[in-house]
């Protein structure tokens, strides 16, 4: 590290850096159009496998139904805006590259620790989920009852280890293992049509005053609104591989639409046919293997449903592996800026992967988990942990969708000479409208009494992580390629 510095906008020091210092945090090239596709399908997939089951508990069928279709059009937005921002900025910031360059390092931090806290407890809800699924079948299969939070250890393990072998065979797993999810719920939604039932569907005991189809009314519409955001949330993961993409210019915005689609299609199919089919959306709302209790109807409870269902622990798989490697790369590219410290951004030298931010976010993620699961009092009694951790994960996406819009709006505004490879055909009106429902989302977290403590926690995460950024990350900043790109293109030289 050099000893020259420069005093930036918002307060902040620069230190030149070295050859050395950009050698010891290198990464390597090689994703293409499909491995980026498969990133961000995979990152999302478990959505359908598990979490967005729980809306039906507070929002029923319908609730849940209007909040989904809600969600996918603020998805949309956010889609195409990112497909915009991504090529003309491909730097693995991701996030937090389009908040540096369009509100300078502070709205840069907050829009990366936003996407961190995340990108940290979804892999956190997906293992709880995998940990249900591998419980029952084993119990099933072999009468074997083994903790849910060794399952937890154990694929963190794994898939840690994966993601630390090198890109190659990150990217390679991500393609199988998002094909073989998408394959495993096409058997479902063809299996299942056939015991479609609209009073499975519509059998949650309606509330005074309301309908089967809003049990809860119009409020269950707005607390279904997280659950909902399930089916699509981590999709806007895919800048994250800009520097490990071999063209993220051309193959960043197809790979991120292409993705939405096929997004869109399988919440549709999986909301209306699991929810809709034995047992039905009382019982579907509170499981923590939804799929095996559609599977159970369509094949009988035996060990072939056990064995489909161990087989539909890919669809978790799929996004636990591809977001540890979001949040390895969210906690990278923060630390080889100085937002974070900088240790956890080195990377092996010949695999080129950043192992120190990859299992450092395994720890926190798996001791947040540990938690909520013994933190007896801490939660009430009927808060199952996937479902809180989830709602904290939304906390983040939320913040970090709202700081990327208004950055989406600003880069336009200040930023019109930027190369852009991609324009969004939605606009500023699209960025703005993704904007104002997820901020609704972020208020719509604070109702339901049984997650506020989570919330709770997440926003004082959030707060040590300012604090931190105000005493001491703010004073070693690195001319990264996300900050060395802002410099340059900002019409204000202390940007």
């Amino acid at each position: 590290m050099g000893d020259s510095e420069k005093r930036g906008g918002g307060g902040v020091e620069y230190r030149a850096a070295g050859d050395d210092y950009f050698a010891r945090r290198g990464l390597r090239r090689y994703a293409g159009v499909w491995s980026l596709w498969a990133l961000g399908v995979g990152a999302v997939i478990s959505g359908d496998f598990f979490g967005w089951n729980f809306g039906l508990g507070v929002g029923g069928f319908g609730g849940l139904a209007i909040a989904t279709g809600i969600v996918a059009l603020m998805y949309l937005g956010i889609c195409y805006s990112i497909a915009e921002m991504s090529p003309a900025l491909p730097h693995t910031g991701g996030a937090y590259s389009f908040g540096r360059t369009a509100m300078g390092p502070w709205g840069g931090f907050i829009t990366g620790l936003a996407e961190n806290v995340e990108y940290i407890l979804t892999p956190a809800v997906i293992v709880v989920g995998i940990g249900g699924y591998m419980g029952a079948v084993f119990d099933s299969m072999f009468g074997v009852e083994i903790p849910a939070p060794i399952w937890w250890l154990v694929f963190y393990v794994m898939f840690v280890g994966l993601n630390i072998v090198g890109v190659e065979a990150t990217f390679k797993f991500s393609v199988f293992i998002t094909i073989l999810a998408l394959a495993i719920l096409l058997v479902f939604w063809i299996g299942a049509i056939p015991h479609f039932s609209w009073d499975m569907a519509l059998n949650i005991e309606p509330g005074p005053g309301n309908s089967r189809f809003l049990p809860f009314g119009w409020g269950g519409v707005g607390q279904a609104l997280p659950f909902a955001i399930w089916f699509y949330l981590a999709i806007e993961q895919l800048p994250l591989a800009a520097e490990e993409s071999r063209d993220p210019k051309r193959d960043m915005p197809k790979a991120m639409l292409w993705g939405i689609i096929t997004l869109i299609a399988a919440s549709a199919l999986t909301l209306f046919l699991n929810a809709g089919i034995a047992p039905g959306s009382a019982e579907v709302g509170q499981s923590d293997e939804p799929l095996l209790l559609a599977f159970e109807t369509i094949f009988g409870s035996n060990v072939g449903a056990s064995l489909l269902a161990l087989v539909a622990v890919a669809g978790l798989v799929a996004s636990f592996h591809t977001i540890i490697y979001a949040y390895g790369r969210n906690i990278y590219s923060l630390s080889r800026s100085g937002y974070f410290p900088k240790w956890l951004s080195v990377t092996l030298p010949n695999r080129k992967t950043p192992y120190a931010a990859l299992i450092a976010g395994a720890v926190v993620g798996y001791c947040v988990a540990l938690l909520i699961e013994f933190g007896e009092g801490w939660l009430g009694a009927d808060a199952p942990v996937g479902a809180a951790l989830l709602n904290m994960a939304v906390f983040g996406a939320v913040i970090a969708y709202v700081m990327q819009m208004i950055a989406f709006v600003r880069l336009r505004s200040r930023f019109p000479a930027i190369e852009r490879p991609y324009v969004s055909p939605l606009g500023n009106a699209g960025a703005i409208a993704a904007a104002v429902i997820a901020f609704a989302t972020l208020c719509f977290l604070f109702l339901n009494a049984d997650y506020r403590a989570g919330i709770y926690g997440c926003a004082a995460w959030f707060a040590a992580g300012l604090i931190y950024f105000a005493v001491k990350g703010r004073k070693g900043l690195v001319y990264s390629p996300e900050e060395d790109f802002a410099m340059k293109h900002s019409p204000r030289a202390d940007a």
